[in-house]
């Protein structure tokens, strides 16, 4: 829900932005969006690059896989497929709760459908208009000007001088909400892999302080070793890097989510018991992966 907001600040800021835009036709805008050959002329295509791995980040991938969870429970408990986590039910340990329960295929049916409805609605509305915004913003600002090479305190100076006083302002708002909502959705991201992946058993609030500050600290010490002319390449650079490792996190995914081999052979008995939301470790894997690929 903080992240919502955050979001939603993001985006009432460059509703702002727009307005105070003066002197710009709306089929140039338009126009922007057609397939063009200035994408691969000059730094277009790096440009894009970016704006691809800072709109779909990598650690969003697994941040969605996590927090799905609870409503696949929810929805096992509510038609009778999963016991009520309790503590009675929990006394060995949160890791052994987790290891006995696995969501039934009609909850996974249930909530994929919302996932993709959630998923789509993100992408073709918060993040189409808020990345259309900013480019927006700046061509309509900062294009045909001495701004080409304009790192993020230029442009906020750029912005108050040629937009209106209040741009600047609300241009650096919305980066502070933006930068704050990145933060974490990362840290979150990093969390959710040590709980699972490494299994942390440490009390939680160390656990968040140790992934938050593994978080944190490369971000702090870049911007300290290229200062302030190099920062807006060094974010420029993360994003493209975000971008391209996209094929190298998602191929893992899928493949694995679709193997048919590797954890058992299914049979109807792993079938029947699925069905009653019991389903066999071993075999788990097998069925999900003859039903979706």
């Amino acid at each position: 829900m903080f992240v919502m907001v955050l979001v939603l600040g993001v985006v009432i800021c460059f509703c702002i932005q727009l307005s105070l835009i003066e002197n710009t036709s709306v089929g140039e805008v338009f126009k922007g969006y057609l397939p063009s050959s200035a994408i691969v002329e000059s730094d277009g295509l790096y440009q894009a690059c970016g704006i691809l791995g800072a709109t779909v980040m990598p650690h969003s991938l697994y941040l969605g896989s996590g927090i799905v969870q609870p409503r696949l429970r929810e929805y096992d408990i509510k038609h009778g497929h999963a016991q009520p986590y309790t503590e009675s039910n929990s006394s060995d340990s949160e890791s052994t709760h987790k290891d006995i329960y696995y969501p039934s295929l009609s909850a996974i049916n249930f909530c994929l459908k919302y996932s993709i409805l959630e998923l789509s609605i993100a992408l073709f509305t918060f993040a189409l208009f808020v990345n259309s915004a900013i480019l927006i913003t700046a061509g309509a600002s900062l294009y045909g000007t001495d701004a080409a090479d304009a790192d993020l305190f230029g442009i906020y100076a750029l912005l108050s001088k040629s937009i209106a006083p209040a741009a600047g302002t609300i241009f650096a708002l919305a980066l502070l909400l933006s930068g704050i909502s990145a933060g974490i959705v990362c840290t979150i991201a990093g969390q959710m892999v040590s709980e699972g992946a490494l299994n942390w058993t440490i009390a939680p609030w160390l656990r968040r302080l140790i992934t938050r500050s593994i978080s944190i600290t490369p971000s702090i010490i870049i911007a300290g070793a290229v200062g302030r002319e190099g920062l807006s390449a060094a974010l420029n650079g993360s994003q493209v890097a975000l971008s391209v490792s996209l094929p190298f996190i998602s191929a893992p995914l899928i493949y694995f989510t679709c193997r048919n081999k590797g954890a058992g052979g299914g049979d109807e008995e792993d079938a029947e018991s699925l069905d009653h939301g019991h389903p066999r470790r071993a075999d788990l894997a097998d069925y999900y992966g003859d039903e979706y690929c």
